[in-house]
């Protein structure tokens, strides 16, 4: 190749798919070195110890300190992970405090933290009100699993509402849960939040209201209503329904409570049609009728 151009199999070549390969950064830093325990040796304890390294040294401190919290996440040191991401992000520039924040909520599900978790989410819904959000840009990308796509405030303040209903859910709190889901339904439904949302109507008793948000699920209205996960959810709340539903009586006609001595003779005779019409025992429990009712 003539030029500048790199020939196939040179060192440098390489080294550049290396980097792209394992998703490492270029470079010989504390966090590049951080990294590389990470991603391509999988050593985590190295990993957080080059990523004190990092933020010790100035070197990538916003992305050191998330990616530190992350692996101590999955080693079980969450608690850990918290008091790091709280005591340096102030080292970290403005625009990095609200992945920061993202973080910190994570963190707090994770080790069951649910009112730091929801001071948190209430933290950023005032952030979204105040227009303090996506550094002041209509929309932000986000990744999931491994794919970019553009996310609207409208989206991120539901989301932000499903994570808070969620939490209120956790303290059995299921009337807030509620109020919360309806809102983040308003701004951008979906079948998860719609099945949490009949979740807390079940939990207050409130069926008829359950079935009809469940039935928008059902007939697949909802983004997300054909997820086998989704479906499978859906099934089991129906079946909850189904299960708290009040028993049909065996006699037709009959109030359970109403007629439980008219019920009894009743059964007695067609056991023994030649006995007395009314028994003693029978007479003694028409006096305590409405003890029986209690």
């Amino acid at each position: 190749m003539e030029g500048g151009g790199l020939k196939k199999g040179s060192p440098r070549r390489e080294k550049d798919l290396f980097h792209v390969i394992h998703k490492v950064p270029s470079g010989d830093g504390p966090y590049v070195r951080a990294k590389h325990a990470q991603l391509v040796e999988k050593d985590p304890e190295a990993a957080i110890v080059w990523f004190w390294k990092a933020i010790n040294a100035g070197d990538r401190v916003d992305s050191a300190l998330k990616d530190m919290a992350v692996v101590m996440k999955q080693l079980d040191r969450t608690e850990e992970a918290i008091e790091a991401v709280k005591s340096f992000r102030r080292l970290c520039p403005r625009n990095a405090q609200e992945s920061l924040d993202n973080v910190l909520i994570d963190l707090y599900k994770k080790c069951g933290k649910v009112d730091e978790q929801i001071v948190m989410l209430k933290h950023k819904l005032k952030k979204i009100y105040l227009g303090k959000v996506f550094n002041g840009k209509p929309t932000k990308t986000a990744r999931s699993h491994g794919k970019k796509f553009q996310v609207s405030v409208r989206q991120e303040t539901s989301r932000i509402l499903g994570n808070l209903g969620w939490a209120y859910m956790q303290k059995s709190n299921f009337m807030a849960a509620e109020v919360v889901y309806r809102k983040a339904q308003m701004l951008d439904a979906d079948a998860n939040k719609a099945l949490n949302l009949c979740q807390c109507l079940i939990k207050q008793a409130r069926l008829q209201e359950a079935s009809l948000v469940l039935e928008y699920v059902l007939q697949n209205k909802l983004p997300g209503s054909d997820d086998i996960k989704s479906r499978n959810r859906a099934q089991e709340l129906s079946l909850e329904m189904e299960l708290m539903q009040p028993a049909s009586p065996d006699l037709p006609g009959l109030n359970f409570e109403d007629d439980f001595v008219e019920v009894l003779e009743r059964v007695m005779n067609e056991w023994a049609p030649a006995r007395s019409r009314r028994l003693p025992i029978f007479e003694e429990i028409s006096q305590h009728r409405d003890q029986l009712a209690c």
